[in-house]
């Protein structure tokens, strides 16, 4: 794909019009023009004699004061995982209009939604000869304040001169916000440029805090209670409410993906209960967290393997699911002590 900028047209007879400032000029007589000076001399002795009047009513309806920082006041950083879904989002809708784009009007306007310099800009190629039939952020840091620098995965398919159809590429797109905190929206500050892919992205699995995983054991009510939850959530078998800690709010998956599931292996979080612990009544308020792995059977797939981190809560002698993470912890320095 050729990229250029487009020049600009001179109109004919070699004169560029005039700017259109969005002022306009009228011709006025002199006894207007007399008229028209006593009003805004009034207005402003109007506007000197009410100042003051004005101001202590707006003062007096505040409700809400403004905060204002502090020189030794820091600005408080936003939580990336949060503010780094918008732009990442983007990047991804953005690389996907690019790699389809070609040398048409309507492709140039498509792309100028994300990067308004497209309009400007033509290019060599027929549109639609790649498509990123699948494109997701790998890798988003925050340049400045309202700049992001994002990292595109896409895996292109259709013709290429090299052979490479069907590869996973990697795009790095800059992503500025158009408004306070982003809530204008966003725009690209750039097209995006084809990289290698990012350090790290073929590391190994991590190290989970848990210990060895065993085939779960028909004789512990934490098992019972996992394969009666599991069947409610992603087959509908069953009422998912009884399974649940108060206070726990969880839907099963519908409609529901799988017609079986069976739970093949568990691994306990940190040291766990001791040998044979597992079979006795629980008091109220102990926990565990169990590192839960699924075969699913259904009507198109069998035996697909899931892995789910699960938290339980004991009450009344028996255990209820207290959460369902978000995801299974990390064999860090940081869950040493909740072991």
């Amino acid at each position: 794909m050729k990229w250029r900028r487009k020049e600009k047209q001179t109109p004919p007879g070699g004169e560029s019009p005039q700017p259109d400032t969005g002022w306009a000029t009228t011709s006025m007589s002199t006894g207007a023009m007399a008229n028209w000076t006593a009003v805004v001399r009034w207005g402003a002795w109007g506007l000197l004699l009410t100042g003051p009047l004005l101001g202590g009513l707006a003062l007096s309806s505040t409700t809400q004061p403004v905060a204002v920082p502090t020189r030794d006041e820091a600005p408080r950083a936003q939580p990336a995982s949060s503010d780094a879904v918008a732009p990442a989002g983007f990047a991804e809708v953005y690389v996907a209009a690019y790699v389809k784009a070609g040398d048409s009007d309507a492709d140039a306007q498509e792309l100028a939604a994300f990067y308004p310099a497209a309009r400007s800009m033509s290019w060599s190629g027929g549109g639609g000869a790649e498509r990123a039939e699948s494109a997701s952020a790998v890798q988003v840091r925050q340049v400045s304040a309202g700049y992001w620098s994002v990292t595109i995965a896409a895996r292109i398919t259709g013709s290429s001169k090299n052979g490479d159809g069907g590869r996973v590429r990697y795009f790095q797109v800059p992503v500025r916000a158009t408004g306070a905190r982003g809530t204008s929206g966003w725009t690209a500050a750039a097209l995006p440029a084809e990289v290698a892919a990012p350090t790290g992205s073929k590391g190994v699995t991590p190290e989970l805090s848990y210990g060895s995983a065993h085939a779960p054991l028909d004789s512990d009510p934490a098992v019972q209670t996992v394969r009666g939850f599991l069947a409610a959530y992603l087959t509908g078998r069953g009422e998912l409410d009884r399974y649940l800690s108060p206070g726990t709010a969880l839907h099963a998956v519908r409609p529901a993906p799988y017609t079986a599931v069976t739970v093949t292996q568990i691994a306990e979080h940190g040291h766990g209960p001791a040998e044979g612990a597992e079979a006795q009544v629980p008091p109220d308020g102990v926990q565990r967290r169990l590192l839960v792995d699924v075969q699913g059977d259904g009507k198109y797939t069998g035996g697909r393997p899931m892995t789910y981190a699960i938290e339980l809560r004991a009450r009344d002698g028996r255990w209820e699911v207290a959460a369902l993470e978000a995801a299974p912890a990390l064999a860090t320095s940081s869950n040493s002590s909740d072991s």
